[in-house]
């Protein structure tokens, strides 16, 4: 049984955890260094935003670490306090790529538009999955761990699909920032890549941990209906 929990549990949390220390290494160190655009992360995202022709979308100042976001539904694309004052290159690369997924929303971009679809059962399923988990796992009650499957598969799914929205507007924010002369080919352009590069392999170990999740449950479910 421990083996089972180490591979589809230990295994990726460790991955998780290393994608969060590589993302924040990335940003703290990019962010010490200068765009020679000298535009914060703000003039970033609105630039790219008025170049698509995005007018209504409004840029905000949070007070969130690495809580940088666009919400689709109220249209506002929120950045950091390290990111909407800094002209750092972690700082452009962030903006460049939140201001990514304001242009998906705009074209309609399907990977997004069937995020936002299942979002909120996603969010029903995490807020359902302490008392699952608790009451599953700790009482062995085979109903609830069944419940628990189907929780993880809603989670698991969101993740899936999370990956190519990512994917596509890192790629976006590279291809803009170069063209838009944002940042320089050579040093600057490396930095974005690995500050972006990072961040992405959050949302790798994120439905990493989520598919080993569901395999743990689906294999305990088994078991019990042995």
């Amino acid at each position: 049984m421990f083996a089972y929990y180490f591979w589809f549990i230990i295994i990726p949390a460790i991955l998780a955890i290393w994608a969060q220390f590589r993302v924040q290494g990335a940003f703290k160190k990019y962010s010490q260094v200068r765009a020679s655009s000298n535009m914060t992360g703000a003039e970033t995202a609105l630039t790219i935003l008025n170049a698509a022709g995005i007018r209504d979308v409004d840029v905000v100042q949070i007070d969130s670490m690495l809580g940088d976001h666009y919400d689709p539904t109220s249209k506002r694309l929120c950045l950091s306090n390290e990111v909407y004052n800094s002209p750092s290159i972690a700082s452009v690369g962030v903006a460049a790529h939140e201001t990514g997924h304001a242009i998906q929303h705009a074209h309609h971009y399907a990977p997004l538009s069937a995020r936002m679809a299942v979002v909120p059962i996603t969010q029903f399923a995490s807020q359902l999955l302490p008392f699952v988990i608790f009451g599953g796992l700790f009482f062995g009650m085979l109903g609830l761990i069944k419940l628990g499957v189907l929780c993880y598969l809603v989670i698991t799914v969101f993740q899936l699909i999370t990956l190519p929205v990512e994917f596509d507007a890192s790629r976006r924010a590279k291809i803009i920032l170069n063209q838009m002369g944002i940042i320089q080919p050579g040093a600057e352009a490396i930095g974005i890549n690995r500050v972006l590069d990072a961040a992405a392999l959050t949302y790798v170990a994120a439905f990493i941990a989520a598919l080993g999740n569901l395999a743990y449950l689906l294999m305990l479910s088994s078991r019990r209906n042995d």
